[in-house]
């Protein structure tokens, strides 16, 4: 099998590069922009039958230089929700993922693609319905855009097409993402250099760190996106998240008390966390005020209807994991 990966060496899909390999998939394409160059550290050990630079991958591949290939697992985005340039976010993430998807139909190539949660934005809702879609920047806009061509498409596609809403993917491979990292990214670099974590104070009727969102391991986001690969007659979009709100003080609380495992140390409670001061709270930051998701569940039911029944982390086990990962590349 012949598959080409976007965003090759970003955390997912150097991730899902890896994931491949895992299963006996080789023959990798990986398509990315390295102008960060110490990103090519997510692709060591992987195995490739060749590299592009994202400046001449899709021309190429639209003419069909590549010969068949069966399936592009499309990663590669402008992923920061800070980013207020429209234009460019849609050219990247809109109109890159049309013309592909176009080309895709076009050779009989099978698309597996990286959609978003912050395509619900304001909604109280996660669920694949436009009633529920609501997003609150343009990052969230332009994945909703190309959602909805692939909507209008669907029944006329001649090959899989899925798209995954992710929710908050963590784990392995993050550390090019700087600001845009995971929050147990952060999480555990606060308390490897300043022996505390700090959480965002009470905002939109939470308490202090209880603000809550569906946080997914990036294990289980590589295993549907296989399930889906070996599945061909599965199409359509789907949430891809872990289907529990849990706290950031959740997070906060498994990242400190793995990381004090590390050392012999015993794990805390969070109140006795936070009287150490092991746990502090900080004012929310008045820039994020109308332009934050304080809660975010994924509704599984579509995707478990088509028979993905993949078993998710929780947020305990999956930061135990990803700390002692983080601490093996220290």
């Amino acid at each position: 099998m012949k598959v080409v990966v976007t965003g090759a060496a970003g955390m997912i899909g150097s991730n899902l590069v890896h994931g491949l390999n895992a299963i006996g998939i080789d023959d990798v394409i990986a398509v990315d922009d390295l102008s960060d160059g110490p990103k090519y550290r997510n692709l060591l050990g992987a195995q490739l039958s060749d590299y592009f630079d994202r400046s001449e991958f899709y021309a190429r591949f639209a003419k069909g230089e590549f010969g068949h290939v069966d399936a592009v697992l499309h990663e590669g985005a402008c992923s920061d929700t800070m980013e207020h340039n429209g234009r460019y976010m849609l050219d990247t993430n809109y109109r890159c993922s049309k013309d592909l998807l176009d080309a895709a139909q076009a050779q009989g190539t099978r698309l597996l693609y990286a959609s978003s949660a912050a395509t619900y934005g304001g909604s109280a809702s996660f669920r694949e319905d436009p009633a529920f879609e609501r997003p609150l920047n343009v990052y969230g806009y332009s994945k909703l855009l190309f959602d909805n061509v692939v909507r209008r498409m669907l029944p006329a596609a001649t090959t899989q097409v899925a798209g995954f809403r992710y929710f908050n993917v963590y784990g392995p491979r993050e550390q090019h993402k700087g600001r845009m990292a995971s929050v147990a990214f952060h999480h555990f670099n606060q308390f490897r250099d300043s022996g505390k974590v700090k959480l965002f104070g009470e905002y939109g009727g939470y308490a202090a760190g209880e603000q809550s969102r569906d946080f997914v391991f990036v294990d289980d986001v590589v295993a549907v996106n296989l399930w889906f690969l070996q599945n061909p007659q599965a199409s359509g979009i789907f949430n891809l998240g872990s289907g529990r709100a849990q706290p950031f003080n959740d997070v906060a609380l498994a990242t400190v008390n793995a990381s004090r495992a590390l050392t012999g140390e015993p794990p805390l409670a969070l109140a006795e966390l936070v009287r150490q001061g092991l746990i502090e709270y900080v004012d929310f930051p008045a820039a994020l005020v109308g332009k934050y998701q304080s809660f975010t569940q994924a509704d599984l039911a579509r995707l478990r209807t088509v028979g993905c029944q993949h078993a998710f982390a929780d947020v305990a086990s999956g930061v135990e994991r990803y700390v002692a990962w983080m601490a093996r590349q220290a």
